[in-house]
């Protein structure tokens, strides 16, 4: 398949501005613009309609392969492996539009919600046109009314979630890849209220660890607390890069004071503690999405075009997240599928042979693991987290999501 190299290039061109001021802003905030993202995604959009035979009429319909010819090591097994676990995410959609958790951690309705619908689209739907646009508009939909349905940005699941900054993250983070599409004006409008709002939340929530840090600062499960851990902060930060490739204004400094806070939380063995307040030891599944958070603010290794301190310091988390990549669940602490998620986002993004060795791995191992019924039971959150990162990896190849473009 040929890739969608005008997006991936805005994807590059917009990734290094989160840690660095664009020198023709014209203020201090950081904003793409609609221009840029319509352009990124009518190409994403052109590609994959060209390609598929006929667009389904049925929501749990068959999505044939983006392009005559599938991205290097993907074959029609692993096309399959994929549809089967699309057409489970479909069949398994509430009325509402929503997705819940089956684990044993609640059910996280606007986590899920979110992680699913990036599903869906990380085959080339969207929420106007694919195989799975009906889907997508519906997940899309039911988030902006989660989002309306509170008065201060924050989007939850309905009476709210007991670790809302989660789902506010992934909500965040699904939603600007629905506004970087052609939408009607009136969805266009609703959306860009709600990611304006939920930034601001995430920008008002950030913690402080004072000026010996650069006031460094990261994001901890409700957004009052004002405290820190890992997990949650790799998702806000991914948002907010998914939030500014959109167009949507994000300040300088919130993106620059958490990248402070990942670097903050490096230990000697190179990976990323749980929190800067409890460091304990490096938690590899966090020093995975690490990686890829730092790409998405400009902070890179030398292989990916870094220089000095910052590359060396990029440098002793990639050796160590390469000493923790294993495809025993025991490694993961529990948090394999987790874990994954992040692990094939920060090989995919720095390419070379981390990734042509990963992903035939983690594909072998993902076809083997899939139920009958297409679905994954993930870390035993449930059906839909796991089927919903199992699928997000697959599909990393077809290079369709600017939030996961090189």
């Amino acid at each position: 398949m040929e890739r969608n190299s005008r997006g991936a290039g805005l994807a590059r061109e917009c990734r290094a501005g989160l840690a660095r001021e664009c020198p023709n802003a014209q203020c201090s905030m950081l904003n793409v613009g609609a221009a840029a993202r319509r352009v990124r995604w009518r190409a994403a959009a052109a590609a994959f309609s060209a390609a598929v035979l006929c667009l389904a009429s049925t929501p749990a319909a068959r999505a044939e392969p983006p392009g005559p010819v599938l991205p290097e090591m993907m074959d029609a097994k692993t096309v399959r492996c994929i549809d089967n676990g699309l057409n489970y995410l479909v069949k398994t959609q509430r009325a509402d539009g929503s997705w819940l958790n089956s684990g044993g951690y609640g059910t996280y309705p606007a986590a899920m919600t979110a992680l699913a619908g990036l599903s869906l689209m990380a085959g080339g739907s969207t929420a106007e046109t694919g195989p799975y646009s009906r889907n997508v508009t519906r997940a899309m939909n039911y988030l902006i009314r989660a989002a309306k349905s509170q008065n201060d940005g924050l989007i939850p699941g309905p009476g709210g979630e007991n670790r809302s900054m989660h789902g506010h993250g992934f909500a965040m983070l699904f939603l600007a890849q629905c506004y970087g599409t052609e939408l009607d004006r009136e969805t266009g409008k609703d959306l860009r209220e709600v990611l304006d709002k939920a930034v601001a939340v995430t920008v008002a929530s950030q913690s402080d660890l004072g000026k010996e840090t650069n006031n460094a600062g990261g994001w901890i499960y409700t957004p009052t607390t004002k405290g820190d851990e890992g997990s949650v902060t790799v998702t806000q930060l991914q948002a907010l890069r998914a939030c500014r490739n959109a167009g949507i204004k994000v300040p300088k400094s919130t993106i620059d004071r958490a990248v402070a806070y990942l670097k903050f939380c490096q230990m000697p063995d190179g990976g990323i503690c749980y929190s800067a307040q409890n460091r304990g030891q490096s938690c590899p599944a966090i020093s995975a999405a690490a990686i890829s958070c730092f790409y998405a603010a400009g902070v890179y290794d030398r292989q990916s075009g870094g220089t000095g301190a910052e590359a060396e310091m990029v440098e002793k988390l990639v050796n160590y997240v390469r000493g923790q990549v294993s495809m025993e669940s025991s490694a993961w602490r529990g948090h394999w599928f987790y874990g994954q998620f992040y692990v094939a986002q920060a090989w995919y993004q720095r390419g070379g042979k981390d990734w042509t060795e990963h992903y035939p791995r983690i594909r072998e191992r993902l076809m083997k693991m899939q139920s009958p019924d297409g679905s994954w039971n993930g870390d035993n959150v449930g059906t839909t987290y796991g089927t919903a990162i199992a699928t997000v990896i697959l599909q990393l190849p077809y290079n369709y999501l600017p939030i996961y473009q090189k």
